[in-house]
């Protein structure tokens, strides 16, 4: 690839802001010092914009193999590169699902030729797969998944005994969705009762409650803390379950760590009544109280990660009733750029951004040289313009699916350039059509 010599950043890393050139060879950064010249390197220069690592999403559903009506590997992880995102972790609720080890090698396979991010995948734990589990070599992919609330297919694990041996023979992070079952079944009974199918999305966070979430991940925790399983609970919705996580030893130290996805900072169940089902996910939009209390807990640092749970519907299926409308949304494009928001309204520092969206992943998941900028690391950056608004409309989204719950939404920054491996794979709302992805390895 050559060299590339990217001049004037002011570069945001390791909880410093400074000034400086950043010199990429081979997908490499090669030199971080003031006042680089290169004659055989093409140069780029950013004056007055940040340059970030590329953002690590811990959390994704690219929808292929099986559900490519509503997304694939290639048109997410576009849309993800637009969105500063330079690496993500996709899920194993796909079809098939990614509970053996052939469909998951069968996954890597498909994004080693379309993605044009990093990639790695989590291998879905279910009732019956621990034999298969346990011959997954650690260092194989991110790690492992279980859905405790419900999910497609037999991807709901609910006999304890069976997550408890789970819990007991990986050494990878074991990352989960936590919701308790029996409590959505009996509230949803509850609403249907009384409204049919057609129940008020409004509803949603009563039925799939604040109780549901500390239930599972209250129980959860306990079981993982009495067999020393390394467990990361995903996208955290209630301000409850932020008392269950500790902030007074560092994130290497953490067994028990949290995740806060984009929508659940963002949002609250005030916006039901304009957003509708286009704000529906699991685990729900709670209330402002929790949305500020999940707040502070991601700046007292009880939170350790940012992620997106980015999960693309097609708008038939989003305006169907409550009871069929699917949840999830698409937000890898929006969630760095919206993050930017609440650092220009002062509620979080750009350092504290990186952070939670860059530093903390690669811990979490031991990712090798990702996630810094530091010599000799892969060279994922992303630049930033804090003073250039831009609107969301449909002519600028790069979702598959095609709409945004950002719609309308304008944001101050915009992100210019992102460099996947060193390849410029972004720049000023046009795609590189090259691919120079790679799976990520990890330092396990």
């Amino acid at each position: 690839m050559g060299k590339i010599l990217i001049k004037n950043a002011k570069v945001v890393n390791e909880n410093r802001i400074f000034e400086s050139d950043i010199l990429l060879e081979d997908g490499i950064i090669l030199k971080i010092e003031n006042q680089i010249s290169d004659d055989s390197a093409k140069v780029i220069d950013v004056s007055g914009k940040y340059v970030l690592p590329g953002v690590i999403d811990d959390q994704v559903h690219f929808r292929e193999p099986g559900l490519t009506h509503k997304g694939n590997i290639a048109s997410e992880s576009r849309a993800a590169v637009a969105g500063g995102i330079t690496t993500y972790m996709e899920q194993p609720n796909t079809n098939p699902q990614t509970t053996t080890i052939k469909a998951l090698e069968e996954k890597f396979a498909l994004a080693k030729n379309t993605s044009f991010a990093n990639y790695s995948f989590l291998f879905g734990g279910t009732n019956d797969n621990l034999e298969e589990l346990k011959r997954l070599d650690k260092n194989a992919c991110s790690g492992v998944k279980l859905f405790l609330g419900s999910s497609t297919g037999n991807m709901l694990v609910d006999n304890e005994e069976v997550i408890e041996k789970i819990f007991s023979n990986t050494d990878m992070v074991i990352s989960a969705h936590c919701e308790d079952e029996t409590t959505i079944k009996n509230n949803l009974a509850a609403y249907k009762e009384q409204y049919g199918d057609d129940i008020p999305v409004k509803y949603h966070p009563l039925i799939r409650s604040a109780e549901a979430c500390y239930l599972s991940s209250s129980r959860a925790i306990a079981l993982a803390e009495k067999t020393g399983a390394r467990f990361h609970v995903f996208h955290l919705s209630t301000g409850v379950e932020t008392t269950l996580f500790r902030n007074d030893i560092p994130l290497e130290e953490k067994k028990i760590t949290a995740e806060v996805c984009l929508h659940h900072l963002w949002f609250s169940d005030e916006d039901y009544q304009t957003k509708g089902n286009f704000i529906k996910w699991n685990p729900a939009v709670k209330t402002a109280a929790d949305r500020q209390q999940l707040w502070e807990a991601l700046l007292d640092d009880r939170i350790d990660v940012v992620a997106t749970d980015h999960a693309p519907h097609t708008l038939e299926e989003k305006n169907n009733l409550y009871t069929s409308a699917p949840s999830g949304g698409p937000l890898v494009q929006h969630a760095l750029p919206a993050m930017l928001e609440n650092y220009h309204s002062g509620k979080i520092s750009l350092e504290k951004i990186v952070e939670k969206m860059c530093h903390n992943p690669s811990k979490l998941f031991q990712i090798e040289k990702r996630g810094f900028i530091r010599e000799g690391y892969f060279a994922d950056l992303v630049v930033v313009d804090l003073q250039e608004a831009w609107t969301v409309s449909k002519a600028n989204i790069a979702y598959k699916c095609g709409w945004s719950p950002f719609e309308g939404n304008t944001f101050k920054s915009k992100i210019t350039h992102t460099f996947v491996n060193g390849h410029l794979a972004y720049e000023n709302g046009r795609f590189s059509e090259e691919r120079n992805a790679k799976r990520l390895t990890f330092n396990r």
